[in-house]
């Protein structure tokens, strides 16, 4: 049994999706309708990581997003604000210069964002430059198809250097977990990224067709709830893809309570990437349709 097998053994890591679709299922239909409610649409609310994500993204997209952030409490002043602006690297400096909004960060996607299909030189390059330029969080991609292969020691090595490019920077791995498909895939990816560093693991790019999903949050979060339990580290959370509607962020909210608790409640210790998001909790929370991001 090599090292990565025998870090595997010590978690739960052998989850059936069948066992975790039930569990989610009771969670959901004990937990939910306790959890939506305005107050948490609010705290949803502050966790979002506010993206904008396209080929076809300009800096003057990114400059009228930033300037909605940093006019947010002039218009809605009994509510917080989003917790960061997420775009590509190149995207960064445009929203540097302009952002003002007090406690908002910087995310910036790198590390040959989404397919991490790249050489390692040009992923750890891309994190610094996005530093450098900015960035005060780093969202990197674990190379799925080195993991699938069973490479998991090239997946390990890189997540930790791309962690020293990122510096001080809140450092996310993205799992993708609709390319790993499986309960025990997303588990063991989930603590191959926590034993190389990462300070969130976050479920997906949003760039295929299944994102963050509730039965993913739970996998992830046992994970987490079992990293923190044997090592005493708290390693945060970021659903990202899919998340759409004030339903969908509600299940994965009661997800992360009823698994890991208030402690990962916060905004910085949970986040959400998302676009449409936003304006549906303001809807939710306005009691009307509102359109503001």
């Amino acid at each position: 049994m090599d090292k990565f097998e025998q870090l595997f053994a010590l978690y739960n890591t052998q989850l059936t999706d069948e066992e975790v679709k039930t569990e989610v299922e009771k969670i959901i239909a004990a937990h939910y309708a306790e959890n939506n409610n305005r107050q948490v649409w609010e705290r949803l609310l502050s966790m979002i990581e506010l993206t904008s994500l396209n080929g076809d993204d300009t800096d003057e997209k990114l400059a009228k997003m930033t300037t909605k952030v940093n006019d947010f409490t002039d218009e809605f002043p009994d509510l917080k604000n989003v917790a960061t602006i997420c775009a590509y690297p190149a995207l960064v400096p445009t929203i540097k210069e302009l952002l003002t909004a007090e406690g908002v960060g910087i995310t910036s996607v790198a590390g040959g964002f989404p397919a991490s299909q790249t050489f390692i030189e040009v992923k750890v390059a891309e994190v610094a430059l996005a530093v450098a330029s900015g960035a005060t969080d780093i969202d990197v991609v674990l190379s799925q198809g080195k993991f699938l292969a069973g490479d998991y020691q090239t997946c390990f090595d890189e997540i930790q250097e791309m962690k020293a490019a990122a510096g001080d920077a809140d450092f996310k791995v993205i799992l993708e977990v609709g390319a790993l498909k499986t309960a025990e895939n997303i588990a063991k990816a989930s603590i191959l990224a926590m034993a190389a560093g990462a300070g969130y693991i976050k479920s997906s790019t949003g760039k295929i067709a299944t994102a963050a999903t509730p039965e993913s949050t739970y996998i992830m979060c046992k994970m987490i709830k079992e990293w923190h339990e044997k090592t005493g580290e708290k390693v945060l959370f970021k659903p990202a893809g899919g998340v759409s509607t004030t339903e969908d962020a509600v299940k994965h909210y009661t997800l992360v309570k009823q698994i890991l608790g208030e402690d990962w409640l916060d905004n910085h210790s949970m986040r959400i990437g998302a676009s449409r998001l936003a304006n549906n909790l303001l809807s939710s929370i306005e009691g009307k349709e509102v359109k503001y991001f």
